[in-house]
């Protein structure tokens, strides 16, 4: 199973956290997705702007890199 790693800033707290990780999850082609405040791991055939671009479109403070 393919594999991406996005690293994070600026996360501050879990609800931060849980929101991304839905936001993720629904991206088309995720198998699953393990997420913290310093980044996440995520398996399926996924590119890995769609995951920033998921991540993004939420418009939080946090940079992804």
């Amino acid at each position: 199973m393919p594999h991406q790693s996005l690293d994070f800033t600026g996360v501050e707290n879990a609800e931060q956290v849980n929101r991304i990780t839905t936001a993720l999850m629904m991206v088309d082609g995720v198998e699953s997705a393990e997420v913290g405040r310093h980044g996440a791991e995520v398996e399926g055939r996924v590119s890995r702007e769609a995951l920033i671009r998921a991540v993004e479109a939420l418009k939080l403070p946090i940079q992804v890199k």
